[in-house]
């Protein structure tokens, strides 16, 4: 049973940081390329962060560049999100998603965890 389970979101002021964490299991979670997502209210989930199956490459969305962090890994099967200098803007939930491109598509999803950033 594949399962993605998202930990770590939570209230943060303006300008703080957050680690989010993924637990992957029920694949071969090395084979996958790993991202972060996230969704706020009335709009359309949006890539923030992907790292490949080894890790050695890494992109990003525009807004996060230089703010936030994704990383792996492979010998825990998990993947995590450290995001610095949080603005309101980043509020949303954060999705974990898994992704593998063989015979067929394999595409995985975690149920999210919420970030919010208040004072």
């Amino acid at each position: 049973q594949v399962q993605l389970v998202e930990s770590g979101g939570g209230l943060v002021q303006p300008g703080g940081s957050l680690t989010l964490s993924c637990a992957a299991s029920g694949f071969t979670f090395s084979n996958y390329r790993m991202s972060w997502y996230r969704q706020s209210p009335g709009k359309e989930r949006e890539l923030v962060a992907g790292i490949t199956s080894a890790g050695g490459s890494t992109n990003y969305a525009e807004r996060v560049k230089g703010r936030f962090t994704i990383s792996r890994d492979n010998a825990k099967n998990r993947v995590f999100l450290q995001m610095n200098n949080l603005t309101p803007e980043d509020a949303a939930v954060y999705y974990c998603n898994a992704r593998f491109q063989g015979l067929g598509l394999y595409n995985y999803w975690g149920q999210g965890t919420q970030v919010t950033v208040s004072s």
